[in-house]
């Protein structure tokens, strides 16, 4: 047991240290090390997602159109996102258009396949 005293002025305490070893009495094996890791990672993982979900770009400001106001096309050999687009579009707007094409139906880039159904937004 360790004991500490501490003389202040005319008074003397002892203090009882034996909660606080310097040593403790448990140690972790290899499997309590590994769970006390994991349990450790998995509480930071909940925190991160916790801290990211309130962190998001808002997504209520999106101007893409309600699900019911989309024609399907399937691409014909030759179309391309701005052919579909330009067929659709009122004259001077088809740019937009190709946009919120891309937008909607997730594409990398405005390369469209032969038989690929593309949602166009009305």
């Amino acid at each position: 047991m360790s004991t500490m005293t501490i003389n202040s002025v005319g008074n003397s305490k002892a203090i009882d240290f034996q909660g606080f070893q310097a040593n403790p009495s448990v140690r972790l094996n290899r499997r309590g090390k590994l769970a006390r890791t994991l349990v450790v990672l998995s509480l930071a993982i909940v925190a991160a997602s916790v801290a990211g979900g309130q962190a998001g770009a808002d997504t209520s400001d999106r101007t893409v159109a309600a699900a019911d106001s989309f024609i399907t096309v399937t691409v014909a050999p030759g179309d391309t996102v701005w052919s579909l687009a330009s067929r659709v579009a009122p004259e001077g707007q088809a740019g937009a258009l190709v946009s919120a094409i891309i937008e909607i139906n997730s594409l990398g880039s405005g390369d469209v396949v032969a038989g690929q159904k593309i949602r166009i937004p009305l």
